[in-house]
């Protein structure tokens, strides 16, 4: 147990620091407008234990989020994307669930589960996170089409970010 959380520290404090020392800095547009914000910090909340319970991992979520937008000056919005994630991975794990369940011991990682599934649910989660993300930033459906583009570009990057940090680390746990 103990080496799970100090595991799950460790990477929340370095997913952070990758987040707002490096990606801050790399956002991408046209037109005036950034479409490509490359989001990885969502990678905490898709890697936690099977076995963590969901208040705590809605928690774990707001203490991401809110770290991020205390350097970012967006104040709440990647809280409450952090939390929608947090609150919905429940859901897509249930969805995604195979035949056997899931060992509560391991986390949802592509070593545990195999490539298929986790890019699979990380996507679905990335989605919704993204979606969220940028819906909550404008706060209005006027901007549909922005939010649907922004969503588009930033999840095909930080998608791709996502896959090679898995295959670089390939965490087990």
């Amino acid at each position: 147990m103990s080496s799970s959380i100090i595991n799950n520290g460790f990477r929340f404090v370095i997913l952070l620091l990758f987040q707002v020392l490096i990606l801050k800095r790399i956002s991408v547009g046209w037109e005036g407008y950034l479409y490509i914000n490359i989001l990885l910090y969502p990678l905490f909340i898709l890697l936690l234990p099977f076995r963590t319970p969901t208040p705590v991992v809605i928690l774990l979520g707001f203490l991401m989020g809110l770290s991020v937008d205390l350097f970012y000056i967006t104040p709440g919005v990647n809280a409450g994307a952090s939390v929608f994630t947090s609150f919905v991975r429940g859901f897509i794990l249930n969805q995604l669930e195979p035949r056997g369940g899931y060992n509560i011991n391991y986390s949802p990682t592509k070593a545990r589960m195999g490539s298929g599934w986790f890019f699979q649910y990380a996507a679905i989660l990335m989605l919704a996170h993204l979606f969220f993300y940028f819906s909550v930033e404008v706060f209005t459906y006027v901007y549909i089409v922005d939010i649907l583009l922004k969503t588009f570009y930033s999840f095909i990057f930080s998608g791709l970010f996502i896959i090679i940090i898995m295959f670089i680390f390939n965490p087990k746990d």
